[in-house]
């Protein structure tokens, strides 16, 4: 899914009311449970692709509750978080929220969500490890996973048969093989892998693949830890694919990678499931050949195995100020249970937990984004982690070694130095 990347900023100051209101929140409590209202925010995602199941969470928790009344609004990623902060400064906060997964760590350091008795829901036992950390700070829930979104590899099936490759590599040496080949036939103005230098995400998948980690905690404090030998066999790793497949401008990001592609001059991307689709979509597709001829497959990792993957998606949260955090959480129960889950599966969605995840490979449609899922990393749940990415440490790393100017080594102890400074800081 596509979405941009936004701190939870600007919500330190409203938190001075907000700790004074702490206590276990709903899935846990009985504080709300004879609310009549509930509130509940979500994104247009839900209202353009799937409002059916928002009606059924409701007909299910307003069965059990007669006369509830149960309002919705939605918002776009953009501006969710703003409106979001200002509300939480009065006493008038929504019910549930939903939260992009890399957005839950600000406001849970802050204090702004209820925890939760994880027990209380559907296959908690069972979610997705990504998902489950990040709702998890300081050894409590905050949230529940509502869906997942994976990274695919996804390559052009017309330039493999162009050096005698009919089927997607299944090791890490079969595809840089091919790649090798690809690169050599079609000459150094193409990219064999076009691969986005700042692309972090693809990066740190690396160095989790190699054993390494962004920073590892220990004793309650978090240490950067991308100076470890595992980590720079990683980042070594990735740079080589760097140097020796991507041709492009070596100071992007990835947020037009699908545009790229769909100009005919790579053969392989490492992204979101959804951007090889997008790709070949007539608007983007300036080659005309790209509709049918894509084709994803599992990442293969270096290490033998699958390539672990940043596993993005939405969580939903019950603010602490809800008046109604029983009633909020029955309704995130009712949503993400599993009825739930099988209505988003059939929209296109990884689920939130393992169990729905394997079904889904044994379906050739979705056998390829569950399988890649399975193998999953997440952000270090530091208290300073949203500081680490507003500065965009990890990004000027990645550029500063794909573009040469500084060593694998120097580049990795520079960025170790700038996310220590920030890293436990709330």
């Amino acid at each position: 899914m596509k979405r941009k990347l936004t701190a939870a900023i600007g919500i330190a100051g409203m938190m001075v009311s907000i700790a004074a209101c702490g206590g276990e929140g709903g899935g846990g409590s009985d504080k709300g449970a004879d609310a009549k209202e509930l509130t509940v925010w979500l994104t247009v995602d839900a209202q353009n692709n799937w409002p059916s199941l928002v009606k059924a969470a409701d007909a299910a928790v307003q069965k059990k509750h007669p006369g509830l009344k149960i309002n919705h609004e939605y918002y776009g990623w953009p501006d969710k978080n703003a409106k979001l902060d200002a509300v939480l400064a009065t006493d008038k906060a929504p019910d549930v929220v939903e939260m992009g997964n890399t957005e839950m760590l600000g406001y849970m350091v802050k204090g702004a969500f209820a925890p939760l008795d994880r027990s209380a829901f559907d296959n908690s036992d069972a979610w997705l490890d990504g998902l489950k950390a990040s709702v998890t700070y300081d050894g409590k829930t905050y949230g529940v996973p509502y869906y997942a979104g994976g990274r695919v590899a996804n390559w052009r099936k017309d330039v493999a048969a162009s050096v005698g490759v009919k089927s997607t590599p299944k090791t890490y040496k079969e595809l840089t093989a091919a790649l090798d080949k690809i690169q050599k036939k079609q000459g150094d103005k193409f990219s064999a892998w076009y691969q986005p230098t700042r692309d972090w995400y693809a990066a740190m998948s690396f160095v989790y693949d190699a054993g390494g980690a962004i920073a590892t905690e220990s004793g309650g404090q978090w240490k950067a830890s991308l100076s470890s030998p595992e980590s720079l066999k990683g980042l070594k790793e990735f740079e080589n694919v760097v140097d020796s497949y991507m041709h492009g401008d070596k100071t992007k990001d990835e947020s037009d990678r699908y545009i790229v592609y769909g100009q005919g001059k790579s053969a392989m991307i490492f992204a979101a499931a959804w951007e090889g689709a997008t790709a070949e979509d007539p608007k983007n597709d300036k080659t005309g050949k790209l509709k049918g001829n894509l084709e994803n497959f599992v990442m293969p990792g270096p290490s033998g195995k699958n390539m672990p993957v940043f596993l993005g998606g939405s969580d939903l949260a019950v603010p602490v100020k809800s008046d109604a955090q029983a009633l909020a959480a029955e309704w995130i129960n009712a949503f993400t249970g599993s009825s739930g889950q099988k209505g988003l599966m059939a929209k296109g969605n990884l689920p939130n937990n393992k169990t729905d995840l394997a079904t889904l490979k044994n379906d050739p449609k979705t056998a390829v984004p569950a399988t890649a899922a399975e193998s999953n990393w997440f952000v270090p749940m530091a208290p300073g982690w949203g500081q680490v990415e507003k500065a965009q440490i990890l990004q000027t790393m990645l550029q500063s070694i794909g573009t040469g100017k500084k060593s694998v080594e120097a580049a990795a102890k520079d960025a170790d130095a700038a996310i220590d400074k920030v890293i436990n800081t709330k």
